[in-house]
């Protein structure tokens, strides 16, 4: 499977809000299908995210060592990796590692 199918496989959300202090909440969003995949925050689009970075960049490094990460699912077919990792505002060494993938 090549990089661009293993970042279009969808991985189940685990999402906790904690009250901090009253009226004060962090939010814990994570992927437990990727082990130590996880973010925390106080708004919402903010830590998502961040924990989508911290997935793609995740993937990447294990594909790069050459392990396979975890596949629990097919990838999705309209899932568009390279625009993804452009918006989150990921490193050139992602978005170039993608384009090589995609020729």
């Amino acid at each position: 499977m090549d990089l661009r199918a293993l970042l279009s496989i969808p991985y189940l959300l685990e999402a906790e809000a904690m009250e901090t202090e009253p009226g004060e909440w962090l939010l814990r969003l994570a992927y437990p299908e990727l082990p130590g995949c996880t973010a925390e925050g106080v708004i919402v689009e903010d830590v998502l995210k961040d924990l989508e970075r911290r997935r793609i960049e995740m993937i990447v490094e294990l594909v790069e060592a050459g392990k396979q990460p975890p596949v629990p699912r097919p990838p999705l077919a309209t899932s568009d990796p390279l625009w993804t990792a452009r918006e989150l505002g990921l490193s050139g060494r992602v978005s170039a590692l993608l384009v090589r993938t995609a020729v």
